[in-house]
């Protein structure tokens, strides 16, 4: 029987040890940092983030820098579910010119004509689970909110007032990007993440074991293989390991291991194992959020989403650069303050009404950086986004900020849109104000992807190159950050490795 160590419990952590484990001559051990019973009451709650902010439990809180100068802090998920247990909800999947980029690297598994299969077994889509190219039998139940809010209407309206067209389903492969419904896991208003999606089902399996609250620190490598794990409670052998830890966290651990830079690990100490470019290029959306106040109170007691609608398009028009849309205004539905409080729809609300439309590039050029500052596996590492550091990238960035203002300006939400909280016709009509006011207000959308990448750093299985018994399963491996967000994608990986495992020749 052949024993698989999964490090990390998120969304492709979760995806994959569900799966290994359908064989029961598969042993899987799964390692989760963070705690690994039930999730949580108040993360159920799909319209609201409160473990986004810093300071929560379930939040990993990574410092970072946007660009110099600019300091951010990081959330992701610290518990079973990862990152899916506190986000949003927004389960789109990648363009088939993402999968062609990938497959340009892991191979032709990678292609979206390959992928579609895989895709469609992950999902019950409860809207479009009968069309082709959808499913109707998987672990992730997908819906799409309705659109008959105020707010979501008149977002519609006004994006199909200033020319952009309708996008009925953003996970269709034909679809010309425009306005429509974002699919998402939430379901009546509960935020159903992959621990709850798939390993609830396969707990009592007696080939899977989870251990919770134990933080992995580095690879055991004898001899150019991996053989287990050291841990914050002791050494746990394996016949296989596979990080699924997470963008910021899997490089980490590689490098940890002596699997990097040669010359960074050389600084800090670490016994060279594989000089691989671990953390060097990484790429992520750049975004922001868009601040205005309503004419009135816009909390709708019916709305269970956070974020119902999106608008994505090319920001080249005509000359039609990206016509899978670089850019996305994603429109939210609760106050700020509700937003990230917790504070439930019904229940009373007593904060602002400042309401915000998030403003992503996602198809950007700049990329990261991602480096130890010790060998202490404590240590949290450094995150440099670099972001806008590319005139490209901030010129779009300005059209998306433009493009957000002018739907708020529209005739559909004329009796919506009072002001905005700090854009006016002199900063949005001049690009170095305009630069200046967007540098003031940069974010990201958390969407890390590319820290141990396909090509250079493991191939499209997930194998790292130069190291038997060791692959890598969650987004570090996409050479690209995904031009819509990567949480579909995320399951998809751990879909298609645990594949690739369980039988490698139906996968060539």
């Amino acid at each position: 029987m052949t024993h698989t160590l999964v490090v990390g419990g998120g969304a492709a952590g979760a995806a994959l040890a569900a799966r290994l484990s359908e064989d029961p001559q598969h042993q899987v051990t799964l390692v989760e940092a963070g705690p690994a019973g039930s999730t949580p009451q108040e993360l159920l709650d799909g319209g609201t983030l409160p473990a986004a902010v810093p300071g929560h439990p379930a939040n990993w809180a990574f410092e970072a820098e946007l660009t110099p100068g600019v300091p951010h802090t990081v959330p992701r998920g610290k518990l079973l579910g990862g990152s899916s247990a506190i986000n949003g909800g927004y389960f789109v999947r990648a363009r088939p010119a993402d999968f062609a980029r990938w497959a340009a690297v892991g191979g032709p598994v990678w292609s979206y004509e390959r992928a579609l299969p895989v895709l469609g077994a992950l999902e019950n889509d409860l809207d479009f689970g009968d069309q082709p190219g959808h499913g109707d039998a998987g672990p992730v139940r997908v819906a799409r909110p309705t659109q008959t809010s105020k707010l979501a209407s008149a977002f519609r309206s006004a994006a199909l007032e200033l020319g952009f067209p309708a996008e009925s389903d953003k996970n269709a492969a034909v679809a010309a990007p425009g306005v429509g419904p974002v699919p998402s896991n939430i379901l009546d208003g509960v935020r159903v993440n992959m621990a709850l999606a798939y390993l609830d089902q396969a707990r009592d399996r007696p080939n899977l074991r989870i251990l919770g609250d134990t933080q992995v620190l580095r690879v055991r490598i004898e001899l150019g293989r991996a053989t287990g794990v050291e841990t914050s409670a002791g050494s746990i052998p394996a016949d296989e390991v596979v990080l699924c830890a997470g963008s910021v966290a899997t490089p980490q651990l590689l490098m940890l291991s002596g699997i990097g830079p040669a010359e960074h690990l050389a600084q800090l100490g670490i016994a060279l194992v594989a000089d691989l470019p671990v953390g060097g290029r990484f790429s992520d959306h750049p975004n922001l959020t868009v601040d205005w106040i309503p004419t009135r109170s816009l909390l709708d007691e019916r709305e269970r989403f956070a974020f119902p609608a999106a608008l994505n398009f090319d920001s080249s028009g005509a000359a039609a650069q990206y016509p899978e849309g670089d850019l996305e205004v994603l429109l939210s539905v609760k106050p700020s303050e509700a937003l990230f409080t917790g504070v439930s729809n019904g229940d009373p609300w007593p904060g602002t009404d400042t309401m915000q439309l998030f403003v992503a590039l996602q198809q950007p050029r700049g990329r990261g950086r991602l480096r130890l500052v010790s060998a202490d596996p404590l240590a949290r590492p450094r995150i440099e986004y670099r972001y806008l550091e590319d005139s490209e990238d901030r010129s779009r960035m300005r059209i998306g900020v433009r493009t957000a203002a002018n739907l708020l300006r529209t005739q559909a939400f004329s009796a919506l849109f009072d002001r905005f909280i700090s854009l006016d016709e002199t900063i949005l009509t001049d690009d170095a104000r305009l630069d200046a006011w967007i540098r003031a207000h940069l974010g990201t959308a958390i969407h890390l992807s590319g820290s141990a990448p396909m090509g250079p750093v493991v191939d499209g299985a997930g194998r790292v190159r130069g190291i038997e018994g060791l692959r890598v399963a969650d987004t570090s491996i996409l050479p690209t950050v995904p031009s819509r967000g990567p949480f579909n994608t995320a399951v998809f990986i751990g879909e298609l490795i645990a594949r690739q495992m369980r039988d490698p020749g139906a996968m060539l």
